[in-house]
């Protein structure tokens, strides 16, 4: 197990993500989950994300990039695999030696596939994507009633079909009616009752329960994270955040009135204040935008001042603190806590974003309750079903 001499860490709850899955599996009313999993599990760490989803009932998960199904795959994972963007014609034998569901995205798509599938290997899974209003990819509902026959006259392995919505996290429901319409049109047309139809994202399996169909897509809120500002408010059960960020003051100093920190000597101390150094900066996914950011420390707000390094920043404290002194960066310190939410809006992003830009140089501790403990997984038979 490799050491961490940093004391700046990410704790992914892996309780945290039983709860929002258990609420899921309530919510969709018998339902599958898809576990959607790409990006490294929106930076929560694929491999312990991945076993804590199949050892929780997941029966499928979902990925973005062909890259990402085949790490799954030479990690030892081997549930069902859905890769839900488009995949290059070089992929499309490696996804039937390895057992990977891939998405028809165009009529060009399944025209390109059925010259690169290999006949004596396993048949080719794929999902139909629909773009029912999102103009991403998929096929356009124009093209529906060719893609089936296309489908049908190949040696396909059609297992599903879907969309995704535009506006499921949002109150004004106009769009999303539309698309409701459009993918209710396109499920009307298939003969194959087996045919798996997954059209919810996290917003919509939240909002919309009556869309489960036979799977929903659980991405952003299985880590805790509401979709929206709109769902968030609006929420029917509890998410529970998966991940806290936080490190140690490892200097301390007193700087007199008038001296200026870090480069530009953008801040400038108003009196004498006591300014304590931690070990994380920009490199580590602290971006500079977050000069003036809050964290916790013994349970009181204070401020990131001045300008964040690559791998260090600064905060005002009210005293001298001893070296080591805990510092909360998201999560919870003595009743106080520091949302994500709180970093978007001081990014001027979404809370998507925030666990995504975490490097991988910080590295990801599991807990579950309140054992804490490094997950190595170094034997690939670990993941294994």
């Amino acid at each position: 197990m490799t050491e961490n001499y940093r004391p700046t860490k990410a704790v992914i709850d892996l309780g945290a993500i039983k709860k929002n899955l258990s609420a899921f599996q309530q919510r969709s009313g018998g339902a599958e989950v898809i576990a959607v999993v790409k990006a490294d599990a929106y930076g929560h760490g694929v491999l312990a994300v991945a076993k804590t989803a199949i050892e929780n009932g997941v029966r499928l998960l979902a990925v973005a990039t062909p890259d990402e199904a085949l790490y799954l795959r030479e990690q030892g994972v081997s549930t069902d695999l859905l890769i839900l963007g488009a995949t290059p014609p070089n992929f499309i034998q490696v996804a039937q030696r390895h057992n990977i569901i891939v998405t028809a995205v165009s009529l060009d798509w399944l025209a390109m596939a059925s010259v690169n599938v290999a006949p004596e290997l396993d048949t080719l899974k794929i999902h139909l994507k629909v773009d029912t209003g999102m103009r991403r990819i998929g096929v356009q509902l124009d093209e529906v009633d060719e893609a089936l026959e296309f489908i049908a006259d190949h040696e396909f392995g059609f297992e599903g079909v879907f969309t995704h919505f535009a506006t499921a996290d949002e109150a004004d429901s106009g769009l999303f009616l539309e698309q409701v319409r459009a993918m209710n049109s396109v499920i009307d047309k298939l003969a194959d009752p087996s045919i798996m139809v997954h059209v919810s994202n996290s917003a919509a399996a939240i909002m919309h329960p009556e869309m489960s169909f036979d799977a929903v897509r659980v991405g952003i809120s299985l880590y805790g994270i509401a979709p929206s500002p709109y769902v968030g408010k609006e929420m029917p059960f509890e998410l529970h955040p998966a991940l806290s960020l936080e490190t140690e003051i490892i200097h301390v100093k007193k700087v007199k009135a008038g001296q200026a920190l870090s480069y530009g000597a953008t801040y400038q101390a108003e009196q004498d204040e006591w300014i304590a150094t931690l070990p994380i900066g920009y490199a580590d996914g602290m971006l500079r935008g977050l000069q003036g950011q809050e964290v916790l420390v013994k349970g009181q707000r204070v401020p990131v001042v001045g300008r964040i390094c690559m791998d260090q920043c600064m905060i005002r404290i009210s005293e001298k603190l001893p070296i080591g002194e805990k510092v909360q960066l998201i999560g919870s310190q003595a009743g106080q806590r520091i949302f994500i939410d709180e970093w978007a809006r001081k990014l001027d992003t979404i809370p998507y974003e925030i666990p995504c830009i975490l490097t991988k140089r910080v590295p990801r501790v599991y807990s579950d309750s309140t054992e804490v403990s490094d997950l190595p997984f170094q034997e690939p038979d670990t993941m294994l079903r």
